[in-house]
């Protein structure tokens, strides 16, 4: 039986942390990033009450880790492939070599410490526990923004962007485009609480991300995602809470509802539409006829699929890895845009926290086509709306499709670069895009500030 993942909480420890946070902080380019100012009451007697906002420390017993490479170790490999290319999946030989560096070489300590030096806490919302990373910019104007990672991501997809976007200045911005940056696991991923009733859905999760940014007390904010974020950020739109300034997303629902059928049945595109479009219909038609079967299984037997997850890491491993080298823009080796270190963090991390199923569970509790606009009612979407899009994400969105789907659309770009984990491969690029997105909404923001 796995060792329980230990959460230390401590006034003293928390004191003591703070002091190292700067430090290290500093030593990850995150020099200009402050501690968060809680307000006593807020952090007050944190242990007792499950509102208040926490400290939230990662110590991982050693066990666990070293039970990690006994099952690594003693991996049962399949036989080799019986083509050339990756059209089985990935490859015997790649796996071989991932998981030969994942137990002799992978050191989970350096992410440990990674995440300790950030600001971390944990507050309790809807009777679970949500982690969540909360750096602020020392420019007093910066706007709010909650970040919100999918699968196979977590909220680690992230860190390589907390420095440009909370002190844009040192990476070639304006003090003026200074973001706070909120970046929680969804209920079910990573170090946040797992979900033991039913209705865990986009729908939820918005709430409590709304709830979450009023917590903290934040009366304006943005909220930004790809995968799993951008419907959670489109169930926030639609529910338009006050505050929500607008919403940033790099995988849009933008299927108009005639093509779904077409797309879903493999059919041959449709004549009479543009480049771009007949682009994005056979790319998703290829995407649901033959790469898409990890999301059947989720969707409908999350619970068989997590035995797997959870007893074999190397299965987990194969699981994510090959989504990662599918959807990188990286020609199938996505160490070239994220480094192997990198992807043994997150898959790790799957790993440590025991989610292969919980995280699956949530395929089945959204059970909607995450591609398609009517079924993601961005019609019903007022708030105002951006969009980038990445050259190598599932899809490249339409111009046309998008403008159809969201009719508050203010803001879209495509850049040269990039896929699924946009602020994880691209960090810079992400960073400048969630710079020129936001930049119309600011207004609002500094108007509010001075009412």
């Amino acid at each position: 039986m796995k060792a329980k993942t230990q959460i230390v909480i401590s006034s003293a420890m928390f004191r003591r942390r703070n002091l190292a946070v700067r430090a290290a902080i500093a030593l990850l380019a995150l020099a200009t990033a402050v501690i968060p100012a809680l307000a006593d009451d807020t952090l007050g007697a944190a242990s007792n009450d499950p509102k208040a906002i926490r400290p939230f420390h990662i110590n991982v017993p050693q066990e666990q880790l070293d039970d990690l490479r006994q099952r690594l170790a003693a991996t049962r490999w399949p036989d080799k492939e019986t083509v050339i290319d990756e059209s089985q999946g990935i490859r015997l030989e790649e796996m071989q070599a991932l998981v030969h560096y994942w137990a002799t070489d992978y050191d989970w300590r350096k992410c440990e410490a990674n995440l300790n030096a950030l600001p971390e806490f944990v507050t309790t919302i809807d009777g679970v526990d949500i982690q969540f990373i909360w750096v602020r910019s020392k420019n007093p104007n910066a706007l709010p923004m909650i970040l919100t990672h999918g699968w196979p991501g977590s909220p680690l997809e992230f860190l390589k962007v907390i420095g440009p976007l909370t002190d844009p200045v040192a990476y070639g911005g304006r003090a003026q485009d200074a973001f706070d940056v909120v970046i929680p696991a969804i209920p079910g991923y990573g170090f946040s609480g797992k979900p033991v009733d039913l209705g865990w859905n986009p729908d939820r999760v918005a709430r409590a991300w709304d709830v979450l940014m009023k917590r903290l007390a934040y009366t304006r904010y943005v909220s930004q995602g790809g995968d799993h974020g951008s419907v959670i950020s489109d169930a926030l739109a639609r529910l338009a809470p006050p505050g929500l300034l607008g919403i940033h997303l790099t995988m849009p629902a933008t299927i108009p509802a005639n093509l779904v059928k077409g797309i879903n049945s493999g059919d041959p595109a449709p004549t009479g539409l543009t480049a771009p479009e007949q682009r994005a219909y056979n790319a998703l038609s290829t995407f649901f006829g033959k790469n898409a079967a990890y999301g059947a299984m989720m969707v409908t037997r999350p619970q068989t699929i997590g035995y797997a997850l959870t007893d074999s890491p190397s299965g987990l491993a194969a699981f994510t890895y090959e989504k990662i080298a599918e959807w990188t823009d990286s020609d199938g080796h996505p160490e070239r845009v994220i480094s192997r270190d990198e992807i043994l963090d997150d898959i790790t991390l799957y790993w440590l926290t025991d989610t292969g199923a919980s995280s699956s569970r949530f395929y089945w509790e959204n059970n909607n086509n995450n591609f398609s606009a009517a079924a993601q009612k961005t019609d019903q979407i007022k708030v105002p709306v951006a969009i980038t899009v990445f050259p190598h994400e599932i899809y490249r969105a339409p111009e046309s499709w998008s403008r159809q789907a969201y009719p508050s659309l203010y803001y879209f770009h495509e850049v040269a670069k990039g896929g699924h984990f946009a602020a994880w491969e691209q960090p810079k690029l992400f960073s400048e895009e969630m710079r020129a997105a936001f930049k119309p909404l600011r207004g609002a923001q500094v108007t509010a500030l001075n009412q």
